[in-house]
């Protein structure tokens, strides 16, 4: 049986991550509407209905507070990964996993990969949104090494496992990145999904598959 995701929020950290979900999708129509140096977080309180102070106490600054939205596809990706059955080969779970967290089924899937395309492309001319970005796939990287770890088994050094953490999540990011500035849709061809199973299996698996049993125990 596969290992139990993490358990629920309670009511409170359910209420506080909507708050900030709210508060992330208010920053990110307004960096559409009229880009990060035209908005102040004064107008992103605005949007989302809650005072400048509450906007403070959960974001340090306005780019800061789309990083829920960033963040909300690597959630996705692994809890998918850390529900994978014991001794499924490591390389075919990150694939399933990352392919599955990036063509979810319903229009809500599509609109948060289209928010996460916007982000992307802001990001391009706004350094500070550049580093949320960064610092979003160093936090999903340093949340799946433990994931990877017992997906792997024992045998598996230390930097091997980082290599595997760090190549997996880096097929994600640079898929996105990819694909946000082209005329691809949110599947298909091109997509953020096929981006990402060409990328785990031309460059990831290069480093996932230096491990001596992949998913399972080593000799």
């Amino acid at each position: 049986m596969s290992r139990p995701v993490n358990p629920p929020l309670s009511l409170t950290e359910r209420r506080k991550a909507a708050t900030q979900l709210d508060i992330a999708h208010a920053a990110a129509e307004l960096f559409t509407e009229q880009g990060p140096d035209g908005t102040t977080a004064e107008e992103i309180a605005g949007r989302a209905g809650v005072a400048l102070r509450t906007f403070y106490r959960y974001f340090r600054n306005k780019q800061d507070a789309v990083a829920p939205l960033l963040s909300t596809g690597g959630a996705q990706w692994r809890e998918l990964l850390a529900a994978t059955e014991p001794g499924t080969p490591l390389p075919q779970a990150l694939e399933a996993a990352a392919v599955a967290s990036l063509s979810q089924p319903g229009e809500a899937a599509a609109e948060a990969l289209r928010w996460t395309r916007g982000l992307l492309r802001a990001a391009q001319d706004d350094p500070a949104l550049r580093a949320v970005w960064y610092r979003v796939n160093q936090e999903s990287e340093e949340q799946l090494l433990p994931i990877v770890t017992r997906l792997v088994g024992p045998g598996t050094d230390d930097l091997e496992l980082r290599l595997i953490a760090a190549a997996a999540t880096d097929a994600i990011r640079v898929s996105l990145e990819v694909w946000a500035p082209s005329d691809a849709g949110t599947s298909g061809p091109g997509s953020p999904a096929d981006l990402v199973a060409r990328a785990l299996r031309n460059t990831g698996n290069r480093a996932i598959s230096r491990t001596k049993a992949a998913g399972a125990s080593t000799e």
